[in-house]
């Protein structure tokens, strides 16, 4: 897992082509101009989904894996907590879908803060819990960037 300002993004580059794509986008995309919806940056291998919610209490939310891709979390606007926990041994709650590339978890976890201009990148070993209120819900604007392992 990473944690960091969209502005670091190139202190990542190198370490996989598809990561490079998707944080370019990031890093150089309004987001405020981008409608909600299904982006692809290099075919099926870099997607972007552009998403807006309201979060969550923590107790309505089951950790998340994936095994086929990365995934990149950018806060557009608003502000959100994630948990996360390094995978295991861990017997999922939901046995895995190969089709959709998850499987849920109930986990003990940590907390992660992710403010507008932050981005967390979870790979395959890290299990975690997206939109998660904080102080009380808001409408957030994320983007959600899967990278083809």
């Amino acid at each position: 897992m990473i944690v960091d300002k969209i502005e670091n993004a190139n202190l990542y580059r190198g370490m996989h082509k598809g990561v490079d794509k998707a944080l370019n986008y990031l890093k150089n995309t309004n987001f405020a101009k981008i409608p909600i919806g299904k982006y692809e940056i290099n075919d099926k291998s870099v997607y972007a989904l552009v998403k807006e919610y309201e979060t969550k209490p923590i107790d309505h939310n089951l950790l998340e894996g994936h095994l086929k891709y990365i995934d990149i979390h950018f806060m557009a606007k608003g502000t959100e907590q994630i948990g996360y926990t390094t995978l295991f041994d861990q017997k999922p709650h939901k046995i895995y879908d190969d089709l959709d590339d998850y499987a849920l978890y109930k986990e003990l976890f940590n907390l992660q803060t992710l403010q507008k201009g932050m981005f967390i990148i979870f790979f395959p070993d890290d299990i975690h819990l997206p939109e998660i209120s904080l102080n009380g819900t808001l409408i957030v604007k994320k983007v959600i960037v899967k990278v083809k392992m």
